[in-house]
Protein backbone atom coordinates (compact mmCIF):
# COMPACT_ATOMS: atom_id res chain seq x y z
CA UNK A 1 0.00 0.00 0.00
CA UNK A 2 1.18 3.14 -1.12
CA UNK A 3 1.21 5.91 1.83
CA UNK A 4 1.59 9.67 0.72
CA UNK A 5 2.21 12.54 3.62
CA UNK A 6 0.52 15.85 2.28
CA UNK A 7 1.05 19.05 3.99
CA UNK A 8 -1.53 21.91 4.90
CA UNK A 9 -1.21 25.32 3.15
CA UNK A 10 -1.62 28.80 3.91
CA UNK A 11 -2.43 30.50 0.89
CA UNK A 12 -2.74 34.27 -0.17
CA UNK A 13 -0.50 35.77 3.14
CA UNK A 14 -2.31 38.83 2.94
CA UNK A 15 -2.01 40.82 -0.63
CA UNK A 16 -1.59 37.57 -2.91
CA UNK A 17 -5.01 36.83 -3.33
CA UNK A 18 -5.14 34.02 -5.12
CA UNK A 19 -1.56 33.68 -6.03
CA UNK A 20 0.57 33.03 -2.94
CA UNK A 21 0.79 29.80 -0.88
CA UNK A 22 2.97 28.33 1.08
CA UNK A 23 3.39 25.28 2.92
CA UNK A 24 3.82 24.01 6.41
CA UNK A 25 4.75 20.89 8.50
CA UNK A 26 1.21 19.73 9.62
CA UNK A 27 0.33 16.74 7.43
CA UNK A 28 -2.49 14.85 6.30
CA UNK A 29 -1.42 11.01 5.10
CA UNK A 30 -3.03 9.02 2.77
CA UNK A 31 -2.84 5.28 2.39
CA UNK A 32 -3.78 4.08 -1.37
CA UNK A 33 -4.15 0.47 -2.73
CA UNK A 34 -5.55 -0.21 -6.51
CA UNK A 35 -8.76 -2.50 -5.93
CA UNK A 36 -12.14 -3.68 -7.56
CA UNK A 37 -14.00 -2.06 -5.13
CA UNK A 38 -14.21 1.75 -3.59
CA UNK A 39 -13.00 0.94 0.07
CA UNK A 40 -12.37 4.50 1.98
CA UNK A 41 -12.39 4.74 5.24
CA UNK A 42 -10.28 6.91 8.17
CA UNK A 43 -8.00 6.34 10.46
CA UNK A 44 -8.39 9.32 12.90
CA UNK A 45 -12.19 8.77 13.49
CA UNK A 46 -13.26 11.77 11.12
CA UNK A 47 -16.21 11.75 8.96
CA UNK A 48 -15.34 11.41 5.21
CA UNK A 49 -17.05 10.78 1.97
CA UNK A 50 -17.09 6.68 1.19
CA UNK A 51 -18.18 6.78 -2.38
CA UNK A 52 -16.88 7.67 -5.76
CA UNK A 53 -17.37 11.20 -4.63
CA UNK A 54 -14.62 11.53 -1.88
CA UNK A 55 -12.28 14.52 -3.22
CA UNK A 56 -9.38 11.73 -3.21
CA UNK A 57 -10.88 9.11 -5.21
CA UNK A 58 -12.60 11.52 -7.71
CA UNK A 59 -8.86 13.05 -8.09
CA UNK A 60 -7.17 9.91 -8.67
CA UNK A 61 -9.95 8.50 -11.27
CA UNK A 62 -9.79 11.91 -12.95
CA UNK A 63 -5.68 11.23 -13.77
CA UNK A 64 -6.52 7.61 -14.53
CA UNK A 65 -9.10 8.85 -17.23
CA UNK A 66 -6.32 11.30 -18.38
CA UNK A 67 -4.45 7.98 -19.34
CA UNK A 68 -7.33 6.28 -20.73
CA UNK A 69 -7.34 3.82 -18.06
CA UNK A 70 -10.46 2.93 -16.21
CA UNK A 71 -9.94 2.94 -12.23
CA UNK A 72 -12.21 -0.49 -11.34
CA UNK A 73 -11.69 0.79 -7.41
CA UNK A 74 -9.51 1.97 -4.60
CA UNK A 75 -8.76 0.88 -1.20
CA UNK A 76 -7.97 4.25 0.36
CA UNK A 77 -6.76 5.38 4.42
CA UNK A 78 -6.85 8.89 5.37
CA UNK A 79 -5.72 9.81 8.48
CA UNK A 80 -6.91 13.61 8.21
CA UNK A 81 -5.17 15.92 10.73
CA UNK A 82 -5.16 19.60 8.65
CA UNK A 83 -8.29 21.16 10.15
CA UNK A 84 -10.92 20.61 7.76
CA UNK A 85 -12.58 23.88 6.02
CA UNK A 86 -10.72 26.41 8.36
CA UNK A 87 -8.39 27.91 5.70
CA UNK A 88 -5.26 25.46 5.51
CA UNK A 89 -6.01 23.92 2.22
CA UNK A 90 -7.74 20.67 3.38
CA UNK A 91 -9.37 20.23 0.24
CA UNK A 92 -5.72 20.92 -1.83
CA UNK A 93 -4.10 18.16 0.79
CA UNK A 94 -7.01 15.64 -0.70
CA UNK A 95 -6.45 16.64 -4.57
CA UNK A 96 -2.59 16.03 -4.39
CA UNK A 97 -3.17 12.67 -2.47
CA UNK A 98 -4.92 11.81 -5.31
CA UNK A 99 -3.31 12.49 -8.28
CA UNK A 100 0.07 12.39 -6.60
CA UNK A 101 -0.55 8.46 -5.73
CA UNK A 102 -2.72 8.03 -9.19
CA UNK A 103 0.35 8.45 -11.08
CA UNK A 104 3.24 6.35 -9.25
CA UNK A 105 0.30 3.65 -9.78
CA UNK A 106 -0.04 4.57 -13.86
CA UNK A 107 4.27 4.62 -13.52
CA UNK A 108 4.91 8.93 -13.20
CA UNK A 109 3.05 9.51 -16.87
CA UNK A 110 3.15 13.34 -15.76
CA UNK A 111 5.76 15.72 -14.76
CA UNK A 112 5.34 18.05 -12.18
CA UNK A 113 4.56 21.02 -14.25
CA UNK A 114 1.54 18.74 -16.12
CA UNK A 115 0.45 17.55 -11.90
CA UNK A 116 0.25 21.40 -10.91
CA UNK A 117 -1.65 22.09 -14.23
CA UNK A 118 -4.15 19.33 -13.27
CA UNK A 119 -4.10 20.19 -8.96
CA UNK A 120 -5.32 23.90 -10.18
CA UNK A 121 -8.16 22.65 -12.83
CA UNK A 122 -9.33 20.59 -9.57
CA UNK A 123 -9.05 22.93 -7.46
CA UNK A 124 -9.94 25.92 -9.36
CA UNK A 125 -6.68 28.09 -8.53
CA UNK A 126 -3.20 27.22 -7.85
CA UNK A 127 -2.32 28.93 -4.63
CA UNK A 128 -2.80 26.30 -2.39
CA UNK A 129 -2.34 23.16 -4.64
CA UNK A 130 0.76 24.33 -5.71
CA UNK A 131 2.79 24.76 -2.48
CA UNK A 132 0.87 21.00 -1.02
CA UNK A 133 2.49 19.21 -3.99
CA UNK A 134 6.00 21.23 -4.09
CA UNK A 135 6.17 22.99 -0.85
CA UNK A 136 8.33 25.82 0.00
CA UNK A 137 6.52 29.36 -0.69
CA UNK A 138 4.98 29.56 -4.16
CA UNK A 139 3.73 32.14 -6.57
CA UNK A 140 1.66 30.84 -9.35
CA UNK A 141 -0.59 32.51 -11.79
CA UNK A 142 -2.73 30.26 -13.93
CA UNK A 143 -3.21 31.35 -17.36
CA UNK A 144 -5.08 29.61 -20.20
CA UNK A 145 -5.07 26.70 -18.13
CA UNK A 146 -1.53 26.59 -17.28
CA UNK A 147 -0.34 27.43 -14.01
CA UNK A 148 3.23 29.29 -13.96
CA UNK A 149 4.99 29.24 -10.66
CA UNK A 150 8.13 29.53 -8.87
CA UNK A 151 9.12 27.84 -5.58
CA UNK A 152 10.92 29.03 -3.11
CA UNK A 153 12.68 27.44 -0.14
CA UNK A 154 12.83 29.37 3.45
CA UNK A 155 15.35 28.32 6.32
CA UNK A 156 14.58 31.57 8.27
CA UNK A 157 14.17 31.09 11.65
CA UNK A 158 10.11 31.62 11.64
CA UNK A 159 7.28 29.90 13.51
CA UNK A 160 3.96 30.47 11.61
CA UNK A 161 1.22 30.41 14.54
CA UNK A 162 -2.48 29.16 13.25
CA UNK A 163 -5.38 30.60 15.30
CA UNK A 164 -8.30 27.93 14.19
CA UNK A 165 -11.27 29.00 15.16
CA UNK A 166 -13.98 26.25 16.17
CA UNK A 167 -16.17 26.92 13.30
CA UNK A 168 -16.12 25.86 10.05
CA UNK A 169 -15.76 28.49 7.07
CA UNK A 170 -16.81 27.37 3.73
CA UNK A 171 -14.44 28.42 0.49
CA UNK A 172 -17.61 29.31 -1.15
CA UNK A 173 -19.13 31.76 1.29
CA UNK A 174 -15.70 33.54 1.55
CA UNK A 175 -15.52 33.90 -1.84
CA UNK A 176 -19.57 35.62 -2.05
CA UNK A 177 -18.35 38.13 0.25
CA UNK A 178 -16.13 39.74 -2.08
CA UNK A 179 -17.49 42.28 -4.33
CA UNK A 180 -17.56 42.21 -8.42
CA UNK A 181 -15.30 44.91 -8.63
CA UNK A 182 -12.66 46.84 -7.01
CA UNK A 183 -11.05 50.37 -7.36
CA UNK A 184 -7.37 50.89 -9.71
CA UNK A 185 -5.89 52.21 -6.33
CA UNK A 186 -7.26 49.26 -4.39
CA UNK A 187 -5.60 47.03 -6.72
CA UNK A 188 -2.27 49.08 -7.21
CA UNK A 189 -2.07 48.92 -3.28
CA UNK A 190 -2.39 45.13 -3.49
CA UNK A 191 0.13 44.74 -6.59
CA UNK A 192 2.64 46.65 -4.38
CA UNK A 193 2.49 44.58 -1.24
CA UNK A 194 2.08 41.25 -3.01
CA UNK A 195 5.73 41.91 -4.44
CA UNK A 196 7.21 43.07 -1.54
CA UNK A 197 6.13 39.84 0.81
CA UNK A 198 8.32 36.79 -0.95
CA UNK A 199 11.28 39.07 -1.18
CA UNK A 200 10.85 40.64 2.52
CA UNK A 201 10.51 36.97 3.78
CA UNK A 202 13.00 35.63 1.91
CA UNK A 203 15.73 37.92 2.39
CA UNK A 204 15.12 38.63 6.29
CA UNK A 205 14.01 42.08 6.02
CA UNK A 206 10.86 41.15 8.31
CA UNK A 207 10.22 44.59 9.21
CA UNK A 208 8.51 45.10 5.90
CA UNK A 209 6.03 41.79 6.31
CA UNK A 210 3.34 44.06 8.60
CA UNK A 211 2.62 46.37 5.42
CA UNK A 212 3.34 43.57 2.70
CA UNK A 213 0.02 41.23 4.53
CA UNK A 214 -1.93 44.73 4.31
CA UNK A 215 -4.80 43.88 1.60
CA UNK A 216 -7.92 45.62 0.60
CA UNK A 217 -8.99 42.58 -2.00
CA UNK A 218 -10.50 40.18 0.54
CA UNK A 219 -9.36 40.56 3.97
CA UNK A 220 -11.79 43.55 4.61
CA UNK A 221 -14.89 41.66 3.52
CA UNK A 222 -13.56 38.43 5.27
CA UNK A 223 -13.25 39.76 8.40
CA UNK A 224 -16.62 40.41 9.18
CA UNK A 225 -17.41 36.11 8.78
CA UNK A 226 -14.98 35.85 11.54
CA UNK A 227 -16.12 37.46 14.81
CA UNK A 228 -13.39 38.35 16.98
CA UNK A 229 -10.45 38.61 14.40
CA UNK A 230 -10.13 42.18 14.80
CA UNK A 231 -8.75 41.29 18.18
CA UNK A 232 -6.37 38.39 17.34
CA UNK A 233 -4.86 40.65 14.94
CA UNK A 234 -4.32 43.27 17.47
CA UNK A 235 -2.85 40.95 20.17
CA UNK A 236 -0.96 39.24 17.99
CA UNK A 237 0.96 42.32 16.94
CA UNK A 238 0.97 42.94 20.45
CA UNK A 239 2.52 39.90 21.03
CA UNK A 240 5.67 40.72 18.08
CA UNK A 241 3.97 39.22 15.33
CA UNK A 242 5.85 40.35 12.07
CA UNK A 243 2.84 39.88 10.32
CA UNK A 244 -0.55 38.39 10.85
CA UNK A 245 -3.05 37.72 7.87
CA UNK A 246 -6.45 35.66 7.12
CA UNK A 247 -5.42 32.09 5.98
CA UNK A 248 -7.21 31.16 2.94
CA UNK A 249 -10.49 31.59 2.30
CA UNK A 250 -10.22 31.72 6.41
CA UNK A 251 -11.31 31.60 9.38
CA UNK A 252 -7.53 30.35 10.48
CA UNK A 253 -5.77 33.62 11.38
CA UNK A 254 -1.77 32.98 10.72
CA UNK A 255 1.25 34.81 12.65
CA UNK A 256 4.19 34.74 11.58
CA UNK A 257 6.68 34.75 14.29
CA UNK A 258 10.38 34.87 15.27
CA UNK A 259 11.84 31.09 16.64
CA UNK A 260 13.20 33.40 19.47
CA UNK A 261 9.63 34.45 20.63
CA UNK A 262 9.03 32.03 23.10
CA UNK A 263 5.91 33.64 24.79
CA UNK A 264 3.68 34.03 21.65
CA UNK A 265 2.01 31.01 21.80
CA UNK A 266 1.04 30.70 25.42
CA UNK A 267 0.27 34.73 25.53
CA UNK A 268 -1.84 34.14 22.93
CA UNK A 269 -4.09 30.98 24.36
CA UNK A 270 -4.15 33.20 27.79
CA UNK A 271 -5.81 35.67 25.45
CA UNK A 272 -8.21 33.65 23.86
CA UNK A 273 -9.40 31.78 27.00
CA UNK A 274 -9.71 35.55 28.63
CA UNK A 275 -12.26 36.48 25.90
CA UNK A 276 -14.30 33.20 25.58
CA UNK A 277 -12.53 31.87 22.76
CA UNK A 278 -11.19 28.77 24.43
CA UNK A 279 -12.59 26.35 21.94
CA UNK A 280 -9.96 28.13 19.66
CA UNK A 281 -6.80 25.99 18.75
CA UNK A 282 -3.11 27.36 18.05
CA UNK A 283 -1.01 24.85 16.20
CA UNK A 284 2.78 26.11 16.27
CA UNK A 285 4.05 25.48 12.93
CA UNK A 286 7.17 25.70 10.31
CA UNK A 287 7.53 25.59 6.30
CA UNK A 288 7.56 22.40 4.99
CA UNK A 289 9.81 22.75 1.91
CA UNK A 290 9.66 19.02 0.62
CA UNK A 291 5.94 19.28 -0.43
CA UNK A 292 4.12 15.78 -1.27
CA UNK A 293 5.95 12.37 -0.85
CA UNK A 294 6.05 9.25 -0.12
CA UNK A 295 6.52 7.89 3.69
CA UNK A 296 7.34 4.35 5.01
Amino acid sequence: MLKIQIPATSANLGAGFDSLGLAVNLYNYVSLEQSDEVLISSSDGSVVPTGKDNLIYSSAEYLFNECGKKLEGLKIIQENNIPMTRGLGSSSACIIAGIYGANIMLGTPFNTDELVNIASKLEGHPDNTTPALLGGIVTAVCENGNVYWVKQEIYRHLNFYAVVPSFELSTSMARNALPETVSHMDARFNLSRAALFSSSLLQGKFENIRVAVNDKLHQPYRMKLIPNADKVFDKAYDLGSYGTYISGAGPTIMSIVSAENKLFESEMRTFLDTIGLSDWKIYKLSIDNSGARVVF
